[in-house]
């Protein structure tokens, strides 16, 4: 398999896609408050960016609504309902997906063996250039995350922080939005 060739971030092209971070699951992550912490430097710095956000969230009937630490930074946004693990399963979550675009897709959010991996092979099948934010995805255990994010290496997909990210899509350091990055990461 030939090697897939990777560029840096740009605005233009970036979708960030917070999966499934919800009340049923969430608070049974490794390491739960650093993860929620991250997820919510990196939806704020998203949107100074303009980085347009898709959320999930898995079978909410049965795990509830998206914890509130992170609902309320996505609250001028609906989230897709899924039953797939993957993102790719859900007709909406494509059409939303495909209707922005872009072709450099960051994953964050829950569980990094199940959900975020397999959405990321997924979305890697279809083309498109895939970085896993690993300080803002998480599993119940650290060996499944451990686990999650050695699949997904292997699959040729890119792992990344939150402030490679920010300051990756920022590109300079000036101006407004570099102070309001600032202010998030320290």
């Amino acid at each position: 398999m030939k090697k897939k060739k990777h560029s840096v971030l740009k605005r233009d092209n970036t979708v960030l896609i917070v999966v499934d971070v919800q009340d049923g699951l969430a608070h049974a992550m490794y390491n739960k408050e650093v993860l929620f912490e991250n997820l919510q430097k990196l939806i704020k710095g998203s949107k100074i960016l303009g980085i347009p956000i898709l959320w999930t969230e898995q079978n909410p009937k049965g795990l509830g609504p998206t914890i509130p630490e992170v609902a309320n930074l996505l609250s001028d946004i609906r989230p897709i309902s899924k039953l797939s693990f993957s993102g790719c399963g859900n007709e909406r979550f494509m059409e939303a997906l495909r209707a922005l675009n872009r072709d450099q897709v960051l994953l964050a959010g829950i569980e990094a063996h199940v959900c975020i991996y397999q959405t990321a092979v997924d979305l890697a099948n279809l083309g498109y250039e895939i970085q896993v934010v690993v300080d803002a995805v998480s599993s119940r255990t650290k060996e499944n995350k451990l686990i999650g994010l050695e699949k997904i290496r292997e699959v040729g997909v890119s792992l990344t922080s939150v402030e490679t990210v920010l300051f990756e899509l920022l590109k300079v350091a000036k101006g407004s939005q570099f102070r309001e990055i600032l202010k998030i990461v320290k």
